[in-house]
C-alpha cells in the first residue's frame, strides 16, 4: 500500500523524548539561575550520573560526539598513522583528518560488521600509533585481541563507541576497554541529550588532561595549558540528558522488542539475513540493519526505493564505505581489493526502522514488505 501524505512517514530512528512537564522545572532553574554553560550545576550533575549509570570511572561532557572523537585523538597526542575500519559514519575517520592523522583501512567480519582484528598487524608500519575501532551497531569489537596488540606495539587504543551506550559483555561495560571510549548522544541514537557526546577514561589526571582541552585549554582565568577546544557541553543539553536517564531503561527495552519482533519475523523470509546475536552481550537495540542476498526477488537499492514509495526511511548504513568518499580513495589501504568484506557488506545493508514508541502496525507493515518483496 502506498500512502498518499506525507504526514504518515516513518522515520528510520527519533529521539526519544519524555514528558515535557517533567522537563520545564529544568528549565526555570537554567533560567534563573543563569548558569547557560562553562560546567554549570547540570553538568556536573550528569557527568556523575552517567558514571553511575554506566559504571566508568571517569567522564567528560562534549557539545556533541565529534568534538569528542577530535579532543580524544589529541589528549593521547596521536600522530601518523592509525588503523580504523572503513565501515563507519564519517565521523569517525573525518576526527583523523582533522588532527593532521593518515587513516590505513582494515577489513571488517561478516558476523559484527567490526574491525577484522586478525588483519590489524598486517596493517600496522612504523609510523603506526594507534587503533581506532568501531563497536559498530552495538556489537562488541574484538576486545581481547585488538588490547593485546595495541600493547605488543605499543599502540593506544581508542573506541569510537557512539553506537554502545549501554551494552555490556559478560557483564562488562564495552566502555571499560581501551585507553578511551567516545559516545555519541545525537539525537537518533539510544540515549541522546538532541546533541552531545562524551570521552570515558579511566584515570583523574587523563581526564583532567581532556576537561582542559575541551574548554580552550584553560587550567584557570589566566593558565592556558594546550590548544584546546570549545567542546563543552551545555545547561540545556545536561539537564535533558539528566531527564532521558530516568527513563532510557524503557527506552532500550521498548527497543529490544521491536527487535525481536524483526528477527521472528525475518527468519522466514528467504534472501534476507540478520547479523547474529552474539552470547553473553546485553545490547541496546540501537539499530536493526539486514542483509539483503542475491536470491531475495529485489536488489538492496531496488528494496529501498519501494520503502521510500511508502514513506518509511530505511537507510544504507553504511553507504557508501568510508574508503570510497574523495578525500579517502587515493589512499592505498582504501582499494575495494583490500576491503572485499566491507564492500560486499555496504552494497547489502538495510537498516530498519527502531525507535521507542514506533508502533506495532508499523513494524507488521515493514515486515509485510519484506515478505512481499515488493
Amino acid at each position: 500500500m502506498d500512502t498518499k501524505s506525507e504526514a504518515t512517514t516513518t522515520f528510520l530512528t527519533r529521539p526519544y523524548l519524555p514528558p515535557l512537564e517533567e522537563f520545564l522545572p529544568y528549565l526555570a532553574q537554567i533560567w534563573e539561575s543563569r548558569r547557560l554553560t562553562n560546567g554549570g550545576p547540570f553538568h556536573q550533575q550528569f557527568e556523575e550520573a552517567l558514571r553511575e549509570y554506566l559504571g566508568v570511572p571517569h567522564v567528560c561532557l562534549f557539545a556533541n560526539g565529534t568534538l569528542a572523537l577530535i579532543t580524544a585523538l589529541q589528549a593521547l597526542r596521536i600522530t601518523g598513522e592509525v588503523i580504523t575500519t572503513p565501515y563507519t559514519f564519517a565521523a569517525t575517520t573525518h576526527a583523523l583528518l582533522w588532527n593532521g592523522i593518515k587513516p590505513v583501512f582494515v577489513d571488517i567480519r561478516r558476523d559484527t560488521c567490526n574491525l577484522d582484528e586478525e588483519q590489524v598487524e598486517a596493517a600496522i608500519s612504523p609510523r603506526t600509533t594507534a587503533i581506532l575501532p568501531v563497536h559498530c551497531y552495538g556489537n562488541p569489537c574484538a576486545g581481547e585481541r585488538l588490547q593485546q596488540i595495541a600493547d605488543t606495539y605499543g599502540m593506544k587504543l581508542i573506541y569510537d563507541a557512539a553506537h554502545a551506550f549501554g551494552v555490556s559483555l559478560a557483564g562488562r561495560s564495552l566502555l571499560a576497554l581501551g585507553d578511551l571510549s567516545v559516545l555519541s548522544f545525537h539525537a537518533t541514537k539510544v540515549f541522546n541529550t538532541f546533541e552531545g557526546g562524551a570521552i570515558v577514561c579511566h584515570d583523574a589526571k587523563l581526564k583532567q588532561r581532556i576537561d582542559y582541552l575541551k574548554n580552550f585549554g584553560f587550567a584557570d582565568e589566566v593558565t592556558v595549558v594546550a590548544p584546546g577546544i570549545n567542546g563543552k557541553m551545555n545547561e540545556f543539553q545536561a539537564a535533558l540528558g539528566l531527564l532521558q536517564i530516568r527513563y532510557v531503561h524503557q527506552a532500550i527495552a521498548a527497543r529490544l522488542a521491536i527487535d525481536r519482533r524483526y528477527r521472528q519475523a525475518i527468519a522466514d523470509i528467504p534472501g534476507i539475513r540478520c547479523l547474529p546475536q552474539i552470547d553473553g552481550v546485553t545490547p541496546n537495540g540501537g539499530y536493526f540493519p539486514i542483509l539483503i542476498g542475491a536470491d531475495y526477488p529485489l536488489s538492496r537499492d531496488q528494496l529501498y526505493d519501494v520503502f521510500r514509495r511508502n514513506h518509511i526511511h530505511v537507510r544504507r548504513y553504511f553507504y557508501p564505505l568510508i574508503s570510497n568518499l574523495p578525500m579517502y580513495r587515493g589512499i592505498a589501504s582504501a582499494t575495494p581489493a583490500n576491503l572485499p568484506v566491507a564492500t560486499r557488506m555496504a552494497a547489502q545493508v538495510l537498516c530498519l526502522p527502531t525507535y521507542p514508541d514506533l508502533a506495532a502496525s508499523i513494524v507488521d507493515r515493514v515486515i509485510d514488505i519484506l515478505a512481499r518483496g515488493h
